[in-house]
């Protein structure tokens, strides 16, 4: 695994110091009928950070494609993971595509919500990449979502990582909550609205 370098460990650092408690609040504060009206407009993609999986980092050693070495959704987070499916069935909302980091508690949370997701590396934790990786991996999503957005009555789920979330929109999310996402026409993602965690 590589060596974050200076810049990527204040990011971390940053991400890791905003009040987490607090974001369920801020989820209220948008009503998630505002989530599903976007979503049914379509043009945009929700991006969900994992269901609950106790813990910050992946231990030292850890390896893709082994669950086992990773760090991974308890029970909590698999309720949570089917929760998030039940609420996109009780909207009637139907994604055109769903894509997930390769990391195991994105997988799972994906398989439990949505019945499984195509593996995109672009949503990886930016732990398991090299700076010039993560960099190529961000502009791949920024295109992503300006793809989307020329696409009506249509929307994408991507689940993904806080640390991913906290590059593409320069906000955190709680795990298993979503951000609906919009791109702004001039290379930036608007954050449209919130849907508070399962």
């Amino acid at each position: 695994m590589p060596t974050p370098s200076p810049r990527r460990r204040a990011l971390l650092r940053t991400a890791l110091s905003w009040p987490l408690a607090s974001l369920p609040a801020l989820a209220r504060a948008q009503p998630a009928d505002a989530a599903a009206s976007a979503l049914r407009a379509g043009g945009v993609v929700i991006a969900i950070r994992h269901a609950l999986a106790p813990g910050t980092f992946d231990p030292p050693g850890f390896a893709l494609g082994q669950c086992s070495t990773q760090r991974n959704l308890n029970d909590e987070g698999r309720v949570q993971a089917r929760r998030i499916g039940q609420w996109f069935q009780r909207q009637g909302l139907q994604p055109a595509r769903v894509r997930s980091s390769p990391w195991c508690r994105c997988t799972e949370t994906a398989q439990l919500a949505f019945g499984g997701a195509e593996a995109w590396p672009a949503l990886g934790s930016p732990r398991g990449y090299t700076e010039q990786t993560n960099a190529e991996h961000l502009g791949l999503l920024r295109a992503a979502l300006a793809g989307a957005a020329g696409q009506p009555g249509r929307f994408e789920v991507w689940v993904t990582h806080m640390f991913v979330l906290a590059a593409l929109v320069q906000e955190n999310a709680a795990s298993g909550e979503g951000l609906v996402l919009r791109a702004d026409g001039r290379g930036g993602v608007q954050v449209l609205a919130r849907v508070a965690p399962a």
